[in-house]
């Protein structure tokens, strides 16, 4: 019961906390003129957009961490604050040159990786030195997988690169990666407590910044998360995933991360090989958006999506804790 006390302890101090940063931080963001750059290709009706506060995932990120380290956190959950201050960095170094440069690329592709892939490697050896390389089996009753370091740690670069980078692409629209990470959180939050692990209450914490940055965040965005909070998201959901030995449940719970990046992917691959696009535009949430949807029933509906994804996923953790 402790456990559930110190989680839901660090969610309201973690919101409390967001709810004071996010007035402070966005006039303070208008005034240095930290504006998103919106792209010209994209829906025509997000150019209204340009000129709104990014880097605004200072805010949740700062929420989170203070909240975690009131509470004391276990190693692991220093683990994952690390982690997900590690993506947030290379995001936060991305958002910065966009906005120096004004464009609406900053890190090339390969800075990107690199960054990402020193916190992902460093986590690697972190996870294969504290919780051996098993991972679980979805719907298998608890059974575990042991991988073995050779294929463990190659596997877990790869989780993480690419849970972060579809976190990051599933960032289009007004509260909608906020929203669905929120959920997604809430489910490995409630595995961490089932499991006994201390990172519920780094899990908590998340969840409260997340639940404070939405209150800005929702349609009509007053604030955007930019890869400073997108990154730093994907990174906290995979960390969390991998210390859990779940991080195939990402896969369930984290559908709507998934079918954003099977978009983009379609979508490269198909035109490169026929000059044919596949959707009206990618990632998926603009598709639906050409398709005539408005933005608020997109997000609705993926937000409802996750959590049917979620609640299959809990049927998925039968025997394992």
């Amino acid at each position: 019961m402790s456990l559930l006390k110190d989680g839901i302890y660090a969610l309201i101090i973690a919101f409390v906390l967001g709810v004071l940063i996010c007035p402070i931080l966005i006039p303070f963001l208008h005034k240095l003129k930290f504006g998103q750059t919106v792209r010209d290709d994209g829906p025509q009706s997000h150019l209204q957009k340009n000129g709104t506060p990014t880097m605004g995932g200072i805010s949740f990120l700062a929420a989170m961490t203070i909240a975690a380290l009131v509470m004391k956190p276990s190693l692991d959950a220093v683990a994952v604050i690390l982690v997900t201050l590690g993506f947030g960095v290379v995001g936060f170094l991305d958002d910065y040159i966009k906005i120096a440069k004004k464009r609406s690329l900053g890190l090339t592709p390969k800075q990107k990786i690199a960054g990402q892939l020193i916190v992902a490697v460093l986590f690697a050896i972190y996870l294969v030195a504290t919780k051996g390389t098993d991972i679980y089996i979805p719907f298998m009753g608890g059974k575990l997988w042991h991988m073995g370091v050779v294929l463990y740690v190659p596997f877990c670069i790869i989780a993480m690169l690419a849970t972060v980078n579809g976190v990051n692409l599933t960032d289009g629209l007004d509260g909608l990666s906020d929203g669905v990470t929120l959920i997604v959180t809430a489910f490995f939050t409630l595995c961490a407590y089932a499991a006994g692990s201390g990172i519920v209450t780094v899990g908590g914490a998340m969840a409260g910044g997340l639940l404070a940055f939405l209150i800005f965040n929702s349609y009509p965005a007053k604030v955007f998360m930019g890869d400073t909070g997108s990154l730093a998201m994907g990174g906290f959901v995979v960390s969390v995933a991998l210390l859990l030995k779940m991080p195939l449940f990402i896969l369930i719970a984290g559908i709507i991360y998934v079918v954003e990046t099977l978009s983009v992917a379609i979508q490269v691959t198909v035109y490169k090989k026929t000059k044919k696009r596949v959707f009206k535009m990618a990632p998926l949430h603009h598709h639906f958006e050409m398709c005539g949807w408005k933005e608020t029933k997109v997000v609705r509906v993926f937000y409802i999506v996750t959590a049917i994804a979620c609640l299959i996923a809990f049927l998925g953790t039968e025997g394992m804790f």
